[in-house]
């Protein structure tokens, strides 16, 4: 792709579910209040102080699928009405035919994303037990990792039971993860953005290894993603005006996942195979945030599953940082893991081990100031 046809593409992709997204987040903020959906200040576990509309998810999930639905609508007249056909450009009439095979599977994977997007809003209005949520989560995940065809890990092993049963753990994983991760003004969306960015960049600064080509319809869904989290963005930046809510955090987290699941970063026949690990880099922080969350609580004797101000930007506010400065530096350490998934096809097996190793020791760097902090408050 020239650099004129790349800028169109990503423009294509990011500024249709901008807009959608800016346009009804603002319309949500409006009327969140009358539909109940308005989050509480609550000292043990939350950091605002004044009541906030919720219900940003669906701002969210109105520019993917908007954008989409209006997308459907132009395949169908390109491939019935020629002139509309003439007006794409050379290299989109040449991936007509790729979407049109790809496009039932992605109304299916929206379609979850949407029934996890009403659970979610069912939690942010009413109020659901964790046992419920979990058991939809899998529920969904399963259903599209073992009938959605090309969306299971393989990491080169001939066993689909055992990689079906990872890939759902890992949908549910990052589901969860962007959820834990909304605690402060921007910082859920704002990583997921950078995440999902990187993703995007992977796979068009490095072709399927199949067909040599750049995978464009998992990294246009990813862009997708990313226009729609910006739209609305601009109205959970600090002081929020609304919050995305488990409604937002559900549908971004399972996009991500099932996009890092339908790519391909490695061949069999190729010798870098430990590229397949660049989307465990980019979701570093995220996990890294879960999986040391689950471990303080359950150190405290806590069920993992209640609710605490023990996250990792909390942790960045306990060693001084302002809640802003807490959430630029989950950015910075976001996009830094980031940038290293994007060199995994640029080195050999021992640049990738020092690449794996250079991301540990920035976690734990991390982790070993939080936890002096935390000592020393507790002193």
């Amino acid at each position: 792709m020239t650099t004129s046809q790349i800028l169109l593409f990503l423009a294509g992709s990011i500024l249709p579910s901008l807009l959608i997204a800016l346009i009804a987040t603002r319309l949500i903020r409006s009327y969140a209040p009358k539909l109940g959906l308005i989050d509480q200040p609550n000292a043990q576990r939350k950091v605002h102080t004044s009541p906030t509309p919720l219900g940003g998810g669906v701002g969210i999930w109105l520019g993917v699928v908007g954008t989409f639905a209006v997308g459907e609508l132009m395949l169908v007249l390109a491939l019935n009405v020629p002139a509309v056909a003439n007006l794409l450009p050379d290299f989109a009439r040449e991936h007509l035919a790729g979407v049109v095979n790809q496009s039932v599977n992605l109304w299916i994977l929206l379609a979850a994303g949407t029934l996890l997007m009403v659970l979610g809003l069912f939690d942010d209005r009413k109020g659901l037990s964790w046992q419920v949520r979990i058991a939809v989560e899998f529920g969904v995940a399963a259903a599209c990792v073992f009938f959605v065809k090309n969306l299971q890990l393989t990491a080169f092993m001939n066993m689909p039971l055992l990689t079906g049963l990872l890939s759902v753990l890992w949908i549910v994983g990052l589901i969860n993860s962007f959820n834990m991760l909304d605690n402060m003004d921007g910082l859920s969306g704002g990583v997921a953005a950078i995440s999902a960015s990187m993703l995007a960049a992977v796979l068009l600064l490095n072709p399927d290894p199949q067909t040599n080509r750049p995978q464009l319809f998992v990294a246009g869904f990813l862009l997708v993603v990313v226009g729609a989290i910006l739209g609305f963005l601009w109205h959970n930046k600090p002081p929020a005006k609304i919050f995305m809510g488990d409604s937002g955090a559900y549908f971004i987290g399972f996009c991500i996942a099932v996009a890092t699941l339908l790519a391909t970063y490695a061949g069999y026949q190729t010798p870098k195979r430990h590229a397949i690990l660049a989307p465990v880099l980019v979701m570093a922080v995220p996990l890294y945030d879960m999986l040391t969350v689950l471990l303080i609580r359950i150190r405290a004797g806590k069920s993992p599953f209640q609710a605490d101000k023990n996250h990792f930007s909390h942790r960045l506010v306990d060693l001084g940082l302002t809640r802003t400065q807490a959430v630029l530096t989950v950015y910075l350490t976001t996009a830094t893991c980031g940038l290293a998934a994007l060199l995994l096809h640029q080195v050999e097996m021992a640049g990738a081990i020092i690449i794996m190793l250079l991301v540990g020791c920035i976690l734990t760097l991390i982790g070993i100031l939080e936890a002096t902090a935390r000592r020393t408050i507790k002193k």
